[in-house]
C-alpha cells in the first residue's frame, strides 16, 4: 500500500464572525475533503506536546511521529539542513526572519513577503556589514533565512516574530534563559539594532517603499538550536521509500532528517498563489516510485497570519479542489491502493494572527477502515470521530498500520 499525508499548514481555525460564526474550514467549499471523511475514518490530533511552542516544527515532527523531547531542537536545524548547511559540532543555527518594523512596533514577520531576490540582495549586504567570524548570515527563501552563530549557547528565551504583531518589539527582543547565554543574547540584540539601522537605507527597501510596499528593515532571530539526532522513518516505522513536498525550507529539513527525498516543484511560493497543480502532479508522480509522499501547503497558515479570512477560505478550497481532488483521482484506478490523510499541523486562528496548541482535525481514507460515519470534515465534525484524540505518534501508527490494530 501507498500513503499520502496532504497537509495544510494552520488550516484549523475558530469561528470567525465575519463567516457566520463558521470556521475558515467549515465555510469553505471542499467537497473532495468532505467524500474522503465520508469514506474514511476521522479524529482529533494533539500536534504540540505540553511545554512546547506551537511551532510548525514541532506540529510537522509530531505528524510524523516523533517523540520531541528526544530529537527538537528548533526550526533553524532543520532549515539548514534544507539549504544543504552541514553544521558542525557547536554551531548554533537560529531562524533570521526579514521583518518590518513601524515604530516601536512589530508591523509583520515577513516584511511583507519580501521576494527572493530581494532576500538575497538583504542577506548579502547583512554579511557584509555585520557578519563575521561568529555570526554568519544564509539566505533562505522570502522572508525566512539563516543565522549560524560558532560558539553559541541555546538556552535563550527568543520569541517568534509571528506571535507578535502590531505589538511593541523590544519586551520581545533575545533573553537569556542561563546566565552563561547572556553573550549570546546580548550579540543577537546587538545584531538586531544594527540591522534597523543600515536596512532603512538600501536601494531594495527604498524601491519597496517607493512602491508602497512594508520595507524589510529589521531582522528577527529565533528558535536556537543545535544539529538534532534524528532516526530516519524507516528506523522508525519500515517506511523504505519517502518524499517530501514543501515550498518551506522548515519542511524540506525534517525530510531530508526523516530520509525522504525532497522534490522541488517550480512555482511552489508558500502563499496563496502557489503552484496546487504542479505540486499535486509532484505527488502522484512520487507515489509511483515512493511508499510515503508528505505533500505540505503553506497558504492558509500564512492567511491565518495576516488575518485575512476570506483569503484562508480560498486557500483552504483551492487545496481541496486543485490538489485533494485531482490526486484522488489520479490514484483511484491504480492496482496497489492508495492511503490518503489530510490534516492540518496546528490552527493560525485568523482573530489571532499566530498558532495554537488545539488539536487538529484529522481524517484517514484507507481500505479495510469502515467509516465512522462523519459526513464532513472540519475541526467540530471530526470530533465525533471514531479515532477521538490522539496523541504522540498514534497518528502515523494508525495511518501506516490501521488495518492491523482496528
Amino acid at each position: 500500500m501507498k500513503y499520502i499525508i496532504i497537509l495544510g499548514d494552520g488550516m484549523a481555525d475558530e469561528p470567525v464572525p465575519a463567516l457566520g460564526n463558521r470556521t475558515p474550514l467549515q465555510y469553505a467549499r471542499t467537497p473532495h475533503m468532505d467524500e474522503l471523511a465520508r469514506r474514511g475514518v476521522t479524529g482529533r490530533l494533539q500536534t504540540v506536546p505540553a511545554g512546547f511552542h506551537p511551532g510548525s516544527e514541532v506540529a510537522n515532527l509530531a505528524v510524523l511521529g516523533y517523540d520531541l523531547r528526544r530529537v527538537y531542537e528548533g526550526r533553524a536545524v532543520l532549515e539548514a539542513a534544507s539549504m544543504g548547511i552541514a553544521l558542525r559540532e557547536g554551531e548554533l543555527a537560529l531562524r533570521c526572519n526579514l521583518v518590518c518594523i513601524e515604530g516601536d512596533r512589530l508591523k509583520n514577520h515577513s516584511a511583507g513577503h519580501v521576494s527572493n531576490e530581494e532576500a538575497a540582495e538583504l542577506i548579502s549586504f547583512l554579511n557584509e556589514q555585520a557578519g563575521d567570524a561568529q555570526a554568519r548570515f544564509h539566505a533562505g527563501v522570502s522572508y525566512r533565512h539563516l543565522l549560524v552563530m560558532p560558539g553559541g549557547d541555546r538556552r535563550l528565551d527568543c520569541t517568534p516574530p509571528h506571535d507578535i504583531p502590531m505589538q511593541p518589539f523590544r519586551p520581545a527582543l533575545a533573553k537569556a534563559a542561563h546566565p552563561d547565554a547572556l553573550q549570546t543574547a546580548e550579540r543577537l540584540n546587538r545584531l538586531v539594532a544594527l540591522s534597523q539601522e543600515i536596512l532603512p537605507h538600501h536601494p531594495v527597501n527604498t524601491k519597496r517603499r517607493a512602491a508602497g510596499k512594508d520595507p524589510a528593515n529589521s531582522i528577527w532571530p529565533w528558535s536556537p538550536g543545535f544539529r538534532p539526532d534524528m532516526p530516519t522513518l524507516k528506523a522508525l516505522y519500515g517506511i523504505e521509500t519517502g518524499a517530501v513536498i514543501s515550498a518551506v525550507d522548515l519542511i524540506r529539513g525534517i525530510g531530508v532528517y526523516a530520509g525522504m527525498d525532497v522534490i522541488a516543484v517550480e512555482g511552489a511560493t508558500g502563499l496563496h498563489d502557489t503552484n496546487y497543480e504542479g505540486k499535486a502532479q509532484a505527488a502522484v508522480k512520487a507515489l509511483e516510485t515512493h511508499d510515503l509522499v508528505y505533500l505540505h501547503v503553506e497558504a492558509s497558515d500564512e492567511a491565518g497570519h495576516d488575518g485575512d479570512a476570506r483569503l484562508k477560505v480560498r486557500t483552504i478550497e483551492a487545496l481541496d479542489a486543485r490538489i485533494a481532488g485531482p490526486i484522488c483521482e489520479a490514484v483511484r484506478t491504480w492496482p496497489e491502493p492508495v492511503a490518503v490523510a489530510v490534516l492540518p499541523d496546528h490552527p493560525t486562528p485568523c482573530a489571532l494572527r499566530t498558532h495554537t496548541a488545539d488539536p487538529v482535525p484529522f481524517l484517514i481514507c484507507k481500505p479495510g477502515l469502515e467509516p465512522d460515519g462523519v459526513a464532513v470534515y472540519d475541526e467540530y465534525a471530526v470530533s465525533r470521530g471514531k479515532f477521538g484524540l490522539l496523541h504522540g505518534n498514534r497518528f502515523i501508527r494508525e495511518l501506516l498500520h490501521a488495518d492491523k490494530q482496528l
